[in-house]
């Protein structure tokens, strides 16, 4: 398992992560047929601090190391879940899917520049090109002018690129804590933190919902956000960050317009265009540069990694 989790593992997860968080702009749409961006953020990160609290003190104890390790992950939560997801959901209220996915892109950019500022993370003409050659592919597949940037979008627009900048933050400075106290003691502090701000919001905007009314289908989407882009892929994402660079993490966010599509093609009866095939070329081999070809990297970290 040692030579898995350090080479063939933690891209398996990250591949995984994609195909559920892509699945976010469509489920976060439906939810929000019925409820409030600030209610749907409560449920999702309440339900995923009490399931990563249970499981941690099933494992074992919360209780981090040093005082000063309290007020880091309370930094990361802000960065990765608290600013993070009401500027997501506000922004994907005021925009349209389309322009959700193609501006998602900046993520890998600005989280590669912050590393490489913070010393968390080594930029090589290899990465560098593997960002922009899977860049270019995913800006091929979604094609900008179908996107619909307009005054109309504009305010939804600047929330989703705040947002990405907001997670790719919470990347590139959480690394080293991540790995010295592995994925799920990180994960439940990270959410009990969140909770703090984000389940009251959402307790005061829920005020305005009238839950009799609220359908079945609104229901199973705010239930499949709980389950699979927040508590298994926030899991998996940390998991994954812990063994790879914080650039190798983010570059596969490029996969997630490519798997939507393909799940379309798969599902939903959707025709596979030469398009597609072409930015599927285009955004693996920037995944393949941005990993570092055929040496899938590990990373170094001031701490050990914990096996979890």
């Amino acid at each position: 398992m040692n030579f898995l989790d350090k080479s063939i593992a933690p891209h398996a997860a990250l591949l995984v992560v994609q195909l559920m968080f892509g699945a976010t702009p469509a489920l976060g749409k439906a939810a929000l047929q019925a409820f409030p961006s600030s209610a749907i953020i409560g449920f999702r990160v309440g339900g995923a601090a009490l399931a990563f609290y249970l499981l941690q003190r099933l494992r074992g104890n919360l209780q981090l190391e040093k005082k000063s390790h309290y007020l880091y992950f309370a930094l990361f939560s802000c960065f990765g879940v608290v600013i993070n997801q009401l500027l997501f959901f506000k922004g994907l209220s005021l925009t349209t899917a389309a322009n959700t996915s193609l501006l998602a892109v900046t993520i890998p950019v600005f989280t590669i520049l912050i590393s490489s500022l913070i010393g968390n993370d080594r930029l090589s003409w290899s990465k560098g090109f593997g960002v922009v050659l899977a860049g270019l592919g995913v800006i091929y597949l979604i094609d900008p002018t179908r996107a619909s940037f307009s005054s109309a979008t504009t305010r939804g627009d600047i929330l989703i690129i705040l947002n990405s900048l907001s997670y790719a933050i919470y990347v590139a400075i959480s690394k080293k804590l991540i790995s010295h106290y592995g994925a799920l003691k990180s994960i439940a502090w990270l959410f009990l933190f969140a909770s703090i701000i984000n389940v009251p919001i959402g307790l005061i905007s829920l005020q305005a919902v009238s839950l009799g009314d609220v359908g079945i289908n609104a229901w199973l989407a705010l239930a499949a956000i709980i389950i699979f882009p927040t508590i298994l892929a926030y899991f998996g994402n940390a998991w994954a960050l812990a063994r790879v660079p914080p650039s190798t993490v983010t570059v596969y966010i490029y996969l997630q317009p490519l798997v939507g599509f393909f799940l379309a093609v798969l599902f939903l009866g959707e025709q596979l265009s030469w398009r597609a095939v072409a930015a599927a070329i285009l955004i693996f081999a920037g995944v393949y540069f941005a990993i570092g070809g055929h040496k899938l990297q590990t990373g170094e970290s001031d701490f050990p990694a914990h096996q979890t």
